[in-house]
């Protein structure tokens, strides 16, 4: 498994998110956490709102593994607050943040976050608010190092204005088949093509440059929770490109599917939404398949962006 340096932290490149937990049972998410462990991974997303209930999925989580001091301190433990799903709305005052972080540690069991992110941006935050949940939740030990999800470059600018702390990284959904945020940028300055858009204010480069991880949360899946690419009828060029570099590396189409992300020398993390730890194992073989230049386009191509 490889590694890259997160917060201080040499932290798998893929990870496992635990969003569709909350009905396994504790023998299937030990044996899930068992393989992903197996694999390399140990590093584990939550978010408060995952679960039908706030804070269901970590307490799953917690209640299964039933971690020991020393066993809570080799595996790295992140969450995300901000989203009120019974209105809908967003949320990124103080005492929401608070709130959030004190409910989530004590579903999670632990004493403290290693990484908390800022779950969607908030329309009507005051970034004032947000420094002082974060200086509090760091001086008191709860949180170790935040970043935020699903922000674009302005966004996270405004919050720097006041957060003392470093915003070590930056969710985004990414596949192969939802890959505006590097399509884009592929096509800069082509009149007329959709693809040309900047929509994000160019948030890779911007990552990039800050030192920010990109962290690519559904890297499966076709668009936003439409179903996945991987086998779909929908996608046959792209499906046979995945088979026969699958073949020619010796994994499996998940593998090639994960090997797309961790290529990228922004040095991302793949986020993986599965239970089925067979599915884990797979995908964590493409942490380091070594795919050309080459192949990587062919697979972007073959996904139905332009390359001018």
């Amino acid at each position: 498994m490889k590694t890259i340096d997160l917060a201080g932290i040499a932290a798998p490149n893929v990870v496992l998110g635990l969003m569709r937990i909350e009905q396994l049972n504790d023998d299937e998410v030990r044996t899930l956490i068992g393989t992903a462990r197996d694999a390399g991974i140990d590093f584990f997303d939550h978010a408060d709102i995952y679960g039908e209930t706030l804070h269901a999925c970590e307490r799953r989580f917690a209640e299964a593994m039933a971690l020991s001091s020393s066993e809570r301190e080799q595996v790295t433990l992140q969450t995300k607050c901000g989203i009120v799903k019974d209105g809908p709305y967003f949320d990124f005052s103080y005492e929401h943040i608070i709130t959030s972080v004190d409910g989530s540690l004590a579903a999670l069991q632990t004493d403290y976050l290693d990484i908390l992110l800022l779950h969607r941006p908030d329309a009507l935050v005051e970034p004032d608010e947000v420094a002082r949940a974060f200086d509090e939740l760091e001086a008191s030990g709860k949180v170790r190092a935040f970043g935020v999800s699903n922000h674009t470059p302005s966004q996270i600018e405004l919050l720097r204005r006041s957060v003392r702390q470093p915003i070590v990284a930056n969710q985004l959904q990414l596949s192969i088949t939802h890959a505006p945020i590097i399509a884009q940028g592929v096509a800069a300055n082509m009149q007329g093509l959709w693809q040309s858009t900047m929509l994000d204010g160019g948030v890779v480069d911007y990552c990039r440059m800050n030192g920010i991880t990109i962290q690519a949360w559904s890297p499966l899946q076709a668009g936003f929770f439409s179903g996945v690419f991987l086998g779909s009828a929908d996608y046959p060029e792209l499906n046979a490109a995945i088979d026969r570099l699958a073949e020619k590396y010796g994994v499996t189409p998940i593998a090639i599917a994960t090997a797309w992300i961790t290529r990228h020398p922004a040095n991302m993390q793949v986020v993986l939404g599965t239970t089925n730890p067979e599915r884990v194992a797979g995908a964590a073989a493409g942490s380091d398949v070594p795919l050309t230049r080459p192949e990587w386009y062919e697979l972007f191509r073959a996904a139905g962006y332009q390359v001018p």
